[in-house]
């Protein structure tokens, strides 16, 4: 069974087990209370003159800082079809003894593939917890990602890491497999999830011999597997004779930068009532949802850093509130500029 104690900087990490019932136990927390403008006005007037409030504000506006350095999740239409999709196979590989169909959310950068996977994972474990109430020795789900160039062993010890077995140097695959089925089995995993999945490449002896080995797993393990990766369909993962193997018993899910049209204005709207600023209008980001789509591109990792990074600079400067000179303060990733730039070119 997995070993019980881990080493705290791990514990943030969702490829380690206590990573990732520590993003479950955060997905059941209550969300953190504002102060009222009273309140923090009170709180800040008091912090000039006093070491103690100076030091509870300070606390504060760090509990609001880690509010929104977190990746604040909304349920955008990819999300709630890959969980629902997930969910269906999950339940139709129940009976299955072998051949088990998976899942593939396969798209462009930066458009929620991770999301989509991690809250697939989220539904299926508050589900698993629900059905099996205190039994903590159970490990529904299991995430890991996919190194570059990954080897048959390296990613055999992504599972063990996972579980908190010990990955030595001395340790074969052999034994690292036999470990990992052996956990999974007796925990009753019944979800693996694997990110990063294009970093596995059918065109190499070494790429090759990795998928078969996660194949091995998905046979040895009684679970769903659900992969995510970038443009899976347009890579090598699907071809020839092991391509042609997974495309027959994997579903896909595609994601997609969204157009400018009433769901991205829903999820400007939800990104904005997770804000967390004293100064803040609510509606000032709705009204610049447009300004929003054109600069992000529609990418949903470039929106949510965009206005987190916004919402961090006005806790840090003191304004409190978002505007669009403080949206275009926060820079955009490489991949947004290029297109930016070639827009307006």
């Amino acid at each position: 069974m997995p070993l019980a104690n881990q080493p705290d900087d791990l514990s943030r990490h969702l490829t380690v087990l206590p990573g990732w019932r520590g993003f479950v136990a955060a997905s059941l927390g209550k969300p953190m209370a504002m102060l009222t403008p009273a309140e923090y006005a009170a709180l800040v007037k008091e912090a000039e003159l006093d070491a103690e409030a100076k030091e509870k504000k300070i606390t504060y506006d760090e509990d609001r800082l880690d509010h929104h350095a977190r990746l604040q999740v909304v349920a955008t239409s990819t999300v709630r079809h890959t969980v629902t999709c997930g969910r269906r196979l999950i339940i139709l590989n129940r009976g299955a003894v072998s051949a088990r169909r998976g899942l593939i959310v396969s798209g462009p950068a930066n458009t929620g593939k991770t999301i989509a996977l991690t809250q697939l994972g989220l539904a299926h474990e508050l589900q698993d917890r629900r059905r099996h109430p205190g039994q903590d020795e159970r490990i529904p789900v299991v995430y890991i990602t996919v190194p570059p160039a990954a080897t048959p062993r390296m990613i055999a010890a992504e599972f063990a890491r996972f579980l908190g077995l010990p990955v030595l140097r001395r340790s074969n695959i052999t034994d690292l497999t036999e470990a990992v089925v052996g956990v999974c089995t007796k925990a009753h995993t019944g979800l693996v999830l694997v990110d990063e999945i294009h970093n596995i490449s059918l065109q190499t002896r070494t790429g090759a011999e990795a998928s078969d080995t996660l194949k091995y797993f998905s046979e040895r393990i009684p679970a769903t597997f659900a992969y995510a990766g970038i443009d899976i369909e347009g890579g090598s993962l699907l071809t020839g004779t092991r391509g042609d193997q997974i495309a027959a018993r994997f579903t896909g899910v595609a994601t997609h930068a969204f157009p400018y049209n009433a769901e991205w204005k829903s999820l400007v709207a939800q990104m904005e009532a997770n804000l967390l600023l004293h100064q803040h209008k609510r509606g000032t980001l709705t009204r610049l949802d447009r300004f929003l789509n054109t600069r992000t591109g529609g990418m949903i990792g470039t929106l949510s850093h965009q206005i987190r990074g916004a919402a961090v600079d006005a806790i840090l400067t003191g304004t409190e509130k978002i505007t669009k000179a403080g949206l275009l303060a926060v820079d955009l990733d490489i991949a947004s500029r290029r297109k930016s730039a070639g827009d307006e070119g």
